[in-house]
């Protein structure tokens, strides 16, 4: 059996990852920061497909609650197939308005986590890889556009996802000869709870969460010897250069 574990699982992107992937029998761990959701998600995915599903709750700001999520899945599944680093946090502003507090923040949650997270999670991915010689294993970060093209008022977001893209790209590099392979996708403005009531981008000319979706389904898919490190995915509306 496959497996997965999927932060910023409860809603949204992460969410739909989840049930597409319990639909096609991954087991499954799965995290957001309240518990009660992931007890109620817990139920959808064993419902969609999922053989067994495990949940722990945790912030990416307590970077000291990522290793034992890591643990958690490996006391459910033993190894891993595949993380999915989903979760992360909005921030817009101007640079002599933003606040410092907040930039660190946005790159704790944005990138430190990630960080934190894949670091705890490798001896897994990399035991998951020896047992699955034909896809090995994979870590999918959900980056954006943004970090490579750039938008206005977004120079702190876009900092920590090109920071998250250039951390992918390197950590394929250095672990594709293990059997993991890491992938980011950049995609532009996604029709969430996170960009509703944005001005200037209407809600049905966004990206579908079905569509990011579809790229992270055709990514497990891929054999260990497939890399694809930076997916970007703009809108058809946006002339391919803005989120």
């Amino acid at each position: 059996m496959r497996t997965a574990l999927i932060t910023g699982a409860s809603r949204g992107i992460g969410r739909a990852v989840a049930l597409s992937l319990a639909a096609s029998g991954f087991g499954l761990t799965v995290s957001s920061r309240r518990d009660e959701d992931l007890v109620e998600l817990a139920a959808e995915l064993r419902a969609a497909g999922a053989p067994r599903v495990a949940h722990r709750a945790s912030d990416l700001t307590d970077l000291d609650s990522l290793p034992p999520l890591a643990e958690a899945h490996e006391r459910a599944f033993g190894a891993m197939s595949v993380l999915v680093l989903n979760a992360g946090m909005a921030a817009k502003g101007a640079v002599d308005t933003f606040p410092l507090r907040r930039f660190e923040r946005t790159l704790t949650v944005n990138l430190t986590s990630q960080f934190v997270l894949t670091a705890a999670a490798l001896p897994l991915l990399r035991r998951g890889a020896a047992a699955d010689p034909e896809h090995g294993a994979r870590v999918v970060a959900v980056s954006s556009l943004t970090g490579r093209y750039a938008e206005p008022g977004l120079a702190a977001y876009a900092a920590s996802k090109a920071a998250l893209t250039s951390f992918v790209e390197t950590l394929n590099l250095d672990e594709a000869a293990s059997g993991v392979t890491a992938s980011a996708i950049l995609p532009g403005y996604v029709d969430t709870d996170m960009t509703a009531g944005l001005e200037g981008v209407a809600a049905e000319t966004m990206i579908r969460v079905g569509d990011v979706v579809t790229v992270v389904d055709m990514l497990v898919r891929l054999s260990r010897h497939a890399s694809i490190t930076a997916i970007p995915v703009s809108r058809s509306l946006s002339g391919g250069y803005r989120a």
